[in-house]
């Protein structure tokens, strides 16, 4: 039977199967890999401004990293994620930290860059004075580990490079092997910088790494195509030679050539269509919950009705919890509702709210007597979950006295758009990429006003209870500072935790190699294909 979806499906999946064949006999179909995704880069350099979320995935696949996270086993089986308590050497052959703990010097392995150019440890340093000078958030990144100043990073000689510690942090090294402080070809930058000392509008348009994959074409909002660098050597050469990476706005479309065969993989499909294919079982359908990650509830701290604590606890109140992991994540997901009245040392957890309007409703009158309108935004890029919650929640703050209109701004512009911290209310998915507590709020509640930090929520008293949970060495300090700033956030409420998402992929059964990274985006050096 033809549907309009299928015929839909084989018209778009045309392209990829012409292009395949036509490239037959250079790539093998078994070293082709066909990816379906709902948008793809809006730049092929991550630590530009305004660099969209899959920027992250160009990054990951094209330029290498001093460090990487250890691959172990998912427990539900399908493929691996990371340990991100255990690192190892992507371009670090070898490191020795200095017996007073200050400094760790490295070893480069014999590697190239896609221009034929031998990775030197002046490149390296290139690259990190770059990503803690070049401003938003790659440098508030780096800052997170304690990498904050182009005089802490030292080239010795060709192959032997240091950082030197400004303070002990236990996120330093791991910071190292997170997407943002790769390594660029940092000559061939330099010679097509026209003047601008970080080369921003060329790497923008021109990738410059020694990474696994070369991008060989780029066509903003339709594809990005990817082929092996043969020469790369921070790793085991991948068993795909060429990626397809095409952009395919319609969930339905995506979900027809996934189950027709005529794409390989796909990330980003609505939690719905991940729980069909799941259950009818034709498709391998692999889902990790998503480390340090939660969908969230911003309520703006420094303009807008919300600066009044109790309507953002009234909202916390309000919130239809249970509905919103169902018709949104279809169950894909853990809710954020309903915990104990002292926090674990863990993150994410529940806070102690649960939907009780009579609660909501009594705050709402004491503070805005009358109720209020306000306005609520989302990234349409997320529409297939955040849209079903953005209706829910409107539903659920009328109940209230509070009108909401929506919102929703396209993917490529949702970072700028909420770097201005003018928006009342803002529903994003966030997860911070080391998986601890304090890193998760110095990215969204901290006083250094991260662009996460949405709500534009300043607190000294967190602050301080935040930097004693990042620096100290003590256990029991930590654990304290740890339950003493998630009381804190509880109670104040900048950000409603609503559920902490499952990240899944669907692929063929002869797809192998699945690699969950904190990124959240496509690793296709280790994936295989039958």
């Amino acid at each position: 039977m033809i549907t309009r979806r299928t015929a839909l499906a084989a018209g778009l999946a045309a392209p990829f199967i012409a292009r395949s064949t036509a490239n037959a006999q250079s790539v093998g179909r078994n070293e082709t890999l066909l990816l379906v995704q709902e948008y793809g880069p809006n730049s092929l350099d991550m630590q530009g401004i305004g660099s969209s979320q899959p920027v992250n995935g160009v990054a990951l696949n094209c330029y290498d990293r001093l460090l990487r996270f250890k691959p172990v086993p998912i427990p539900s089986g399908g493929g691996n994620t990371i340990a991100m308590t255990e690192i190892e050497g992507e371009l670090a052959e070898s490191w020795q930290v200095a017996s007073d703990g200050m400094s760790c010097t490295f070893k480069l392995r014999n590697a190239t860059f896609h221009s034929g150019r031998p990775v030197t440890a002046r490149d390296v340093k290139w690259s990190l004075d770059r990503a803690v000078s070049i401003g938003g958030f790659a440098t508030t990144q780096m800052n997170a580990g304690s990498l904050e100043k182009a005089e802490q990073f030292v080239a010795l000689d060709d192959k032997t490079f240091r950082v030197d510690f400004i303070r002990k942090d236990k996120l330093t090294m791991p910071n190292l092997a997170v997407t943002i402080p790769f390594v660029f070809d940092s000559e061939l930058a330099i010679a097509n910088s026209g003047g601008d000392p970080w080369a921003k509008e060329w790497l923008k348009n021109n990738v410059a790494g020694s990474g696994a994959f070369k991008v060989e074409s780029w066509k903003p909002g339709v594809e990005t195509i990817y082929t092996r660098h043969d020469a790369w050597t921070s790793g085991k050469l991948p068993t795909l030679r060429r990626v397809i990476a095409r952009d395919i706005a319609s969930p339905s479309t995506r979900r027809a050539l996934i189950e027709r065969g005529d794409a390989d993989i796909s990330y980003g499909l609505p939690p719905k269509d991940f729980k069909d294919l799941l259950d009818a079982g034709k498709i391998n359908v692999v889902g990790v919950p998503i480390p340090n990650g939660v969908w969230g509830l911003y309520l703006n701290t420094a303009t807008g009705p919300f600066t009044d604590v109790r309507l953002r606890q009234a909202a916390a109140w309000a919130m239809p919890y249970e509905k919103m992991l169902q018709a949104s994540l279809f169950g894909r997901g853990i809710d954020m509702s309903g915990g104990p009245a002292t926090p674990k040392v863990a993150w994410p957890q529940p806070y102690p709210y649960k939907t009780d309007v009579a609660k909501a409703k009594a705050l709402v009158d004491a503070a805005a007597p009358g109720g209020l309108s306000t306005t609520l935004l989302f990234d349409a890029g997320n529409a297939t979950v955040a849209e079903p919650m953005a209706v829910l929640i409107k539903e659920a703050m009328a109940g209230i006295g509070i009108n909401i209109e929506i919102s929703k701004v396209p993917g490529a512009n949702f970072r700028g758009e909420i770097s201005k911290k003018t928006n009342p209310m803002v529903l994003n998915r966030f997860a911070g990429w080391l998986d601890y507590p304090d890193y998760y709020l110095f990215w969204t509640m901290h006083g250094n006003n991260s662009i996460f930090n949405i709500a534009s929520y300043q607190n000294p008293a967190l602050d301080k209870l935040v930097d004693e949970a990042r620096f100290t060495s003590d256990k029991a300090v930590y654990e304290r500072s740890v339950v003493d700033f998630v009381s804190l956030v509880s109670r104040e409420v900048p950000m409603i935790p609503l559920a902490q998402p499952t990240h899944d992929v669907a692929m063929q059964k002869n797809i192998g190699g699945y690699q969950f990274q904190p990124c959240r985006e496509p690793d296709f050096r280790y994936l295989t294909k039958a």
